[in-house]
């Protein structure tokens, strides 16, 4: 707990300490006259592990504290899989793989023309440059002086100089920034823009919430539950918390704003009484308001996997046995070498056939390679590389529903991934450019083999009847409580709960399409975009 001892009441309720919670928590507090309670089920953000960008294979582990674990339906009768979202302070942005990715600018222009006015790119470009201290320094769409550092992952390793001289002669430019709008538009891939600093994590919360922890006005609790929002009428007075001294309520006297996620908000609405008046009823939850898409329109992307064989460059040797040693010597005295890489040191979007207006996938290039054995996830032991990609913009939607009135229960969720035409059509146009990327001139010295799925999946009824195993869910989830201007919206596009008062959602659930990439830079966007709409009401 950070600020003033807990009170019974504050002028902002945060529900969520995650990228958009911080944000939210950063700009309310901002005015000393305003208190703001910063409520976070997981523990704070003082793991090593957390701030050791390469920490991410210990803590993306079921049963971490660091992390909420959900058995989901990935779509038909398919076999659950498991799903990974953070649960400390930063949320998944302490958790993540620290790509900085804001999507194409015709996305936000999408939410726009579906009457969400105020979202276009015109405004939510602006809010990445006042987000952004990027590495490349200020551009019109780029920011400079902003509290996020974003880096680039360095140049000149000859394996990714491989991949991107093979991108190349695919027909994709190398480009110096792989944000820039027309890259994201058009193509590009280069060196991955990452969320790190001086090789250490930088989240949402060492951005926004570490320089004003000492608030007097400001208070972060963490592992403490909201059990649910309460209600006077039809009004949001506050929420029922479960932290280590036992149950209590807090009041609210101006909002309770729900931060917790894609996953977290819509469960937390309907245990609340704002979701499906016939699921409610149900499970005995008294219904405030009966809004049926609480938990609906969840998108999300699906990756595939493919792995290759190569003949040296491979990282694999510096994570395992004495190349691990070494590695953890250099993050240890000069925070540099192996363990300051993200997830992918290449990436970009790319066009996977001829015709289309703008690119329809997302490219990520890791100089390594795993494998499972003895049932888990482990590095191989020969140098491998693994290039993964997914569709963008994905048109299939899963749901998720509460499946009991008791708060610890997990959700059902169903991913419902594929299930649309295009998304199936695209999975493959992906996977063909993925091997003609594997197969050009600048590889050819350097690729052994394609190990992973391998040769034998060839056919289009081969790459689809093997496309789930092929990958996985991204951790892009969004869309569970659709913005729009439609009834059936959930939230309205000041991202206020329809049907009653003083309640707001601002995370990736708001969504109504899913981004062109990864959404930890937008849900942060989203945060900045929602406290100048609360701010500017007030």
């Amino acid at each position: 707990m950070s600020g003033a001892r807990l009170q019974d009441a504050y002028d902002y309720v945060i529900v969520g300490a995650g990228s958009a919670g911080c944000v939210l928590a950063n700009r309310l507090s901002a005015d000393p006259q305003t208190s703001v309670l910063l409520v976070e089920i997981g523990p704070d953000d003082t793991s090593p592990l957390i701030h050791m960008p390469r920490g991410i294979g210990k803590m993306l582990t079921p049963g971490n504290p660091h992390v909420w674990d959900y058995q989901v339906s990935p779509g038909g009768n398919r076999e659950p899989e498991l799903w990974l979202k953070g649960k400390a302070v930063g949320g998944s942005s302490s958790v993540n793989g620290m790509v900085y990715m804001r999507g194409a600018p015709a996305d936000y222009d999408g939410w726009a023309e579906l009457g969400c006015t105020g979202w276009g790119w015109s405004d939510m470009g602006r809010q990445f440059v006042e987000l952004e201290d990027h590495a490349l320094g200020a551009d019109e769409w780029r920011g400079a002086g902003g509290p996020l550092k974003v880096s680039v992952h360095p140049s000149g390793d000859p394996l990714c100089e491989a991949v991107l001289d093979a991108a190349q002669e695919a027909g994709t430019p190398r480009v110096a920034d792989v944000n820039d709008p027309h890259a994201a538009t058009d193509g590009g891939m280069g060196y991955q823009p990452i969320t790190t600093w001086k090789g250490k994590r930088f989240s949402a919360a060492k951005a926004f919430l570490t320089p004003v922890r000492d608030r007097p006005n400001l208070t972060v609790q963490p592992n403490t539950d909201v059990l649910r929002i309460t209600f006077e009428g039809r009004r949001a007075s506050g929420v029922q918390l479960r932290g280590p001294a036992g149950e209590r309520s807090v009041q609210a006297r101006r909002e309770v704003i729900v931060c917790a996620g894609a996953i977290q908000s819509p469960k937390l609405l309907q245990l609340s009484g704002i979701g499906s008046g016939e699921l409610l009823k149900a499970y005995g939850v008294p219904v405030v308001v009966d809004a049926p898409d609480v938990g609906r329109n969840l998108r999300e992307h699906r990756f595939i996997s493919m792995q290759y064989r190569v003949k040296s460059h491979s990282l694999n040797s510096r994570y395992m046995g004495l190349g691990l040693l070494g590695s953890v010597l250099q993050y240890a005295l000069a925070s540099k070498g192996p363990l300051t890489h993200a997830a992918h040191e290449v990436g970009g979007f790319v066009k996977t056939r001829p015709g289309l207006d703008r690119s329809d996938a997302q490219i990520g290039v890791g100089a390594y390679s795993m494998t499972v054995k003895d049932g888990k996830v482990a590095l191989e032991t020969a140098p491998g590389l693994t290039v993964i990609g997914y569709f963008t913009r994905p048109e299939s939607q899963g749901e998720l529903r509460i499946t009991s009135p008791d708060p610890d229960a997990a959700p059902f969720i169903d991913a419902n991934h594929l299930s649309a035409e295009i998304d199936r059509t695209s999975f493959v146009s992906l996977f063909r450019w993925l091997r003609r990327l594997a197969q050009q001139p600048a590889l050819a010295d350097w690729i052994v083999s394609e190990t992973a799925p391998g040769a034998k999946i060839e056919s289009d009824d081969d790459i689809l009847s093997n496309a789930i195993g092929m990958g996985g869910t991204a951790y892009h989830i969004c869309g569970t409580c659709r913005m729009g201007v439609d009834a059936q919206a959930v939230v309205d596009p000041e991202l206020r709960v329809r049907g009653v008062e003083g309640l707001r959602v601002v995370d990736t659930s708001i969504m109504p399409t899913l981004v062109s990439g990864n959404t930890n830079a937008p849900a942060m966007a989203v945060g900045l975009h929602a406290a100048e709409i609360i701010l500017a009401g007030r």
